[in-house]
């Protein structure tokens, strides 16, 4: 059974239906911690509710880069981490973590990658530009994380029509259910393959 430890900045929405997924047998992996770049969010609520560690790392709160990036590291190792899902964490991951956890982490994007994605594009700012370009679908990706933002090869998407009816939040809504069902799925599909290399 594999160890995932979860990113989180905010609500923590996508981080319950791991939670809920774990519990109901759907991933064959554990929830090892939870790592947040605040205090006082909502994610960190969940944590406590599920019995789940998690601790607090803010680069800001670090005299060095290298201090903050070593603590990561070695809060990972203590989990005895496999596997590093993001979901809706708003710090770039440093390039040393992408190297020792390479193929091994993977984020949830609110766009059908690599339409709107990158630097700049997160949250309301995504479903904004979506609906100001006339689309008419829109969806969520996940996929694995490189140094650059939202750019490394997609593992899965869902699609969602988008309705001329729609503003931001409704579509940011319509989308969130899909994230909800397709994250937990790619963790399963990950979880199999690394449990099957073990």
């Amino acid at each position: 059974m594999i160890n995932i430890v979860v990113f989180a900045s905010g609500s923590g929405t996508n981080f319950q239906s791991i939670i809920d997924a774990a519990r109901e047998g759907q991933i064959n992996g554990r929830i090892q911690g939870l790592i947040t770049n605040k205090n006082n969010i909502k994610a960190i609520e969940r944590a406590r509710k599920h019995g789940i560690s998690h601790i607090t790392l803010n680069p800001a709160d670090f005299a060095t880069r290298t201090a903050y990036v070593n603590t990561l590291l070695d809060q990972l190792a203590q989990w005895q981490t496999d596997l590093i899902v993001l979901a809706g964490y708003m710090i770039k991951i440093p390039p040393e973590l992408i190297e020792e956890f390479e193929n091994r982490i993977i984020n949830i994007h609110p766009s059908l990658l690599p339409k709107y994605g990158g630097k700049g594009f997160y949250g309301l700012k995504v479903h904004r530009a979506v609906i100001a370009n006339g689309e008419k679908e829109s969806g969520c990706s996940v996929h694995l994380v490189t140094e650059e933002y939202d750019d490394g090869p997609i593992l899965a998407q869902r699609r969602v029509p988008v309705y001329a009816s729609d503003d931001p939040p409704t579509l940011a809504e319509r989308i969130l259910k899909e994230e909800h069902q397709l994250l937990p799925e790619v963790i399963a599909k990950l979880a199999n393959e690394l449990n099957s290399k073990n």
